[in-house]
């Protein structure tokens, strides 16, 4: 009865835990019969998914029932707390119950206690979290930069990976994109040079394909504070149709007024060390702190949080499906206009 708990914020990396577990467990001729995914925000689901894990697999392999949004370790109703404990010992040796939850797991919940004595004792049974770093968690980040490329079979110079840092900041999804993306042009580098054998990637490789991409996006953030919102638009407009992701560019926008607004709130309270400030703020490169200074000296502390609020609007509203340039529009035109100074 072995049962998986994968817990954590860092959506991507869940994700590939996931997907590692179901290629070891299933016999990709039985999937369709042997996987099930539920959604653990449906109550009804979640009897229905513990009644799915008391089922044997089909064929050969073995079989997975993926809970998203698992409730089983944190808020479990009554009645599910109950159905968890008459199924858990049910459950085949060959069938995996894989609970997935965004937040951390309650251990003082009876059913969490449940869950994570069958997982000390089943050897086949795991508990992983998988958290991405907080902003300011400049090694934290650079652990992250690192398990990817790990995961990939890639080696990056320390000075490389700090630039993926400052270039993208701790969204997982982006850097492992990027990552093999470069991977690619460093493939293609090496044959150019005649070398056979896999090196580091450079950050003349990084600077080459990552900062380039930034420089548009830093370039359009420093429009918008500036109050220049139809040239900053048109821009924007420019590089969605030359297939740059809409994503990735809100990524480097926000991760931009987020540097702003901490430099901003740190100088405000009496932070003058360049290298504090850079650490509390989440800013690899110490020395930015400088220039960012410049690009926000004279703006209101409420023009940089209107600035933010607009981009976390358009952030949201393109997951939502929104197109992403009338996203842009709406948040940019629509709103009072952003106060440039004090």
């Amino acid at each position: 009865m072995p049962i998986h708990l994968i817990w954590g914020d860092d959506y991507e990396a869940c994700n590939r835990e996931i997907e590692e577990t179901i290629h070891t467990v299933i016999e990709p001729s039985w999937k369709s019969f042997n996987y099930s995914q539920i959604d653990g925000n449906d109550p009804k689901q979640n009897i229905r998914a513990l009644e799915e894990a008391q089922s044997a697999p089909f064929g050969s392999g073995g079989r997975i029932v993926l809970v998203r949004r698992s409730p089983f370790c944190n808020g479990c109703s009554i009645e599910l707390a109950n159905k968890l404990e008459q199924s858990i010992k049910l459950i085949p040796d060959n069938t995996h119950l894989i609970l997935n939850s965004f937040h951390k797991p309650d251990k003082r919940l009876k059913t969490t206690k449940l869950i994570l004595k069958n997982i000390k004792l089943n050897d086949f049974s795991s508990e992983k979290n998988f958290l991405l770093p907080q902003p300011w968690d400049i090694n934290g980040q650079r652990k992250l930069v690192y398990n990817i490329l790990h995961k990939l079979n890639l080696e990056m110079s320390h000075d490389a990976i700090d630039l993926v840092i400052e270039s993208i900041g701790n969204d997982s999804s982006l850097i492992n994109t990027e990552l093999q993306k470069l991977s690619l042009l460093s493939e293609a580098v090496n044959k150019r040079k005649n070398i056979n054998k896999p090196e580091e990637i450079s950050i003349e490789i990084v600077k080459k394909l990552i900062q380039n991409n930034s420089t548009n996006a830093l370039e359009i953030a420093n429009l918008l504070i500036k109050g220049e919102r139809i040239r900053a638009l048109s821009k924007i407009q420019s590089l969605l149709q030359n297939g740059e992701p809409a994503l990735r560019l809100i990524a480097t926008l926000t991760g931009q007024s987020r540097g702003w607004l901490w430099v901003h709130l740190l100088d405000e309270h009496g932070n003058k060390e360049v290298k504090e400030i850079a650490q509390l703020a989440g800013i690899a490169n110490p020395k930015r702190i400088f220039i960012i200074r410049k690009q926000i000296k004279g703006k209101s502390l409420k023009a940089l949080i209107d600035l933010m609020k607009k981009l976390l609007k358009i952030e949201v509203s393109i997951k939502s499906g929104t197109n992403p340039i009338d996203s842009f529009k709406d948040n940019l035109l629509t709103e009072s206009k952003i106060v440039p100074t004090n």
